[in-house]
């Protein structure tokens, strides 16, 4: 059997999975827009000063070293179907038997007003800088007041994102700025706003109820059955007519389809790639798609969560499909093996679902600390980590206040 030519677009979980499956069974030529692949789940710890950006990034040809697997840094511009080759911005055209779609996910404002212009996001490293220095340029400049001056933190949305910043954020403020100025600190709000009748919606409702109550004795306020109409400069306008004030708002409401998949005129269903249940592209039998770009559903007709272990599953799927095709065997249909939720709260502090079983407290906090231990990449970056954490829980400080955005 000759080995087919892939070209995996996106070095996300899904497209590294994929592409460390095939190493060796195929020429695969992955594609990323960067040369690091940032670890998304601890993007949040980076915005509220708990790990150094570099913790959270790896660098791709780092994670292909000892493969046959090719790094080109780009993106995608065009896809010729006929003469099967996509061309990247770097002018690089590369032809494949197999072309693969990993490219994620994007910040959805879902029609909300002022999203994009007010409102800060949390997918990717710069963002999460951007945030941190937002909230330390606001801090500092509280801390030359002496009256009742309050500076508010609003983050919009209750899911896992959402509630792992503002149990993070609060976790700054009562710790390491307190430390630093009592009385900035105590005039600091965090809201957590969520439009839904609960925190983490995709929970039990018993661990729904558990969060709320952990993040308010954090000192969070939460606003749960809150509409966001709009966000303006230190406001943010509710349905229901009142307002949230709020100096530094930070977006986690959802996300949507890398609108990538648009430029390459594939198949979208809302905001997703339309995908066969073997996860390849309807009427593109040589394309596929994996991860959040991915139109995957479950078997109740509902889009697959855009989650980490979706996109490691789908990739090695696709990885074992592409072996078939070459091998002239039939593909088999994408059966996602759910594994459970998790989600951190604070200090000893998080849930977890895994079927019928719930844990909550320290040993929800342990297993959520050795999960992403584990798929944080690099020996580096998981001792440096660990390091962070330790002095973090030891000190009850983060060392990472620094202001190091572009301004």
């Amino acid at each position: 059997m000759n080995k087919p030519r892939v070209v995996i677009l996106g070095a996300g979980f899904g497209g590294l999975t994929a592409a460390r499956a095939l190493a060796g069974k195929a020429h695969v030529t992955l594609v990323d827009r960067h040369n690091f692949q940032t670890f998304l789940p601890l993007l949040y710890q980076v915005s509220t000063a708990g790990l150094a950006a570099d913790h959270v990034a790896y660098p791709i040809r780092g994670a292909l070293r000892k493969t046959d697997v090719a790094f080109r840094m780009g993106s995608p511009i065009s896809i010729d179907h006929k003469n099967k080759a996509v061309k990247l911005d770097s002018s690089e055209t590369l032809e494949f038997d197999h072309l693969v779609v990993a490219l994620g996910s994007a910040t959805a404002d879902f029609g909300v007003k002022g999203v994009a212009d007010h409102a800060l996001g949390m997918k990717s490293v710069t963002e999460a800088l951007s945030i941190r220095a937002e909230v330390m340029r606001r801090f500092e400049d509280l801390c030359r007041f002496e009256d009742d001056t309050i500076f508010s933190i609003a983050i919009i949305g209750g899911g896992p994102t959402g509630v792992e910043m503002a149990g993070a954020m609060a976790e700054l403020v009562r710790g390491p700025l307190t430390l630093d100025q009592p009385h900035a600190a105590a005039h600091i709000n965090v809201y957590l706003i969520e439009a839904g009748p609960r925190l983490l919606p995709s929970f039990s409702p018993t661990l729904s109820s558990r969060t709320e109550k952990d993040l308010v004795k954090l000192g969070v306020k939460v606003l749960c059955n809150t509409a966001v109409q709009e966000i303006k400069p230190r406001k943010i306008f509710l349905k229901n007519g009142d307002f949230v004030p709020s100096e530094v708002t930070i977006w986690a409401a959802g996300v949507r389809g890398e609108p990538t998949a648009g430029i390459l005129n594939l198949p979208i269903t809302s905001t997703r790639i339309d995908v066969e249940e073997s996860l390849q592209v309807k009427n593109y039998p040589h394309i596929w798609a994996i991860g959040d770009i991915a139109g995957s559903r479950s078997g109740d007709g509902k889009f697959l969560p855009m989650v980490a272990p979706v996109a490691m599953q789908q990739g090695r799927w696709v990885a074992r499909q592409i072996l078939n095709v070459a091998g002239s065997q039939p593909t088999k249909r994408f059966v996602y093996k759910d594994k459970g939720s998790m989600a951190t709260i604070g200090r000893h502090k998080a849930v977890v679902e895994v079927g019928r079983i719930r844990l909550t407290g320290a040993i929800a906090w342990s297993a959520w600390l050795t999960l992403h231990l584990f798929y944080l990449l690099g020996g580096r970056n998981k001792v440096l980590t660990v390091t962070d954490w330790m002095w973090n829980y030891l000190t009850f400080d983060r060392g990472n206040r620094h202001i190091m955005d572009s301004e």
